[in-house]
């Protein structure tokens, strides 16, 4: 997993929770790479998952609750890092059918080693489209995050549905509906 999203979780917790749960956090999940994050490094996802948890643990919320709230909040960061991938994009839909042949081709540029989870889109009809999440990693309730901020970046009404979902976060099928 890059670094990026590790340093911008960071960020986060310590702006949302304080700089002593960041350091109670990384010094309760003895990671092995000490957090010595760096935007552009590559770290085992585990270590993100650990944080996650240590977090729930401290703060009594939910680790879904928590990846989704980040997902949301590295939404925002990417927006402002990254605006390219937003330009001439007018709809969460739009944006969201784009991340497999365009954004992730993209990413891939900048980050080659990067493993990304496979997102497909489908048209299930007007205002109703199916997304399809499938990773290595257990980390749906974080996609579902980018989603929530896709959708809040361009300020729609639509709802989020699990449909399927696999216990191990590694395969959700999402149904999100305009209202």
């Amino acid at each position: 997993m890059k670094g990026i999203v590790f340093t911008e979780f960071l960020e986060l917790v310590s702006r949302e929770f304080g700089e002593e749960m960041t350091d109670h956090i990384i010094e309760a999940s003895d990671l092995p790479s000490g957090a010595a994050y760096t935007a552009v490094g590559t770290y085992d996802h585990a270590e993100m998952i650990t944080m996650v948890e240590k977090l729930s643990e401290a703060t009594h919320r939910s680790v879904p609750d928590l990846l989704t709230a980040f997902g949301e909040h590295l939404l925002t960061r990417f927006a402002t890092r990254y605006p390219q991938f937003f330009v001439g994009i007018n709809s969460s839909f739009e944006f969201l059918e784009r991340i497999e042949a365009h954004i992730h081709v993209e990413v891939r540029k900048l980050y080659p080693d990067a493993e990304l989870p496979s997102i497909e889109c489908r048209q299930r009809s007007v205002g109703v489209l199916e997304l399809i999440y499938r990773s290595t990693r257990p980390l749906a309730a974080f996609a579902e995050g980018l989603m929530r901020g896709v959708i809040a970046y361009y300020d729609e009404n639509i709802e989020v549905t699990r449909v399927v979902s696999a216990d191990s976060g590694k395969y959700v099928r999402f149904e999100l509906k305009r209202s």
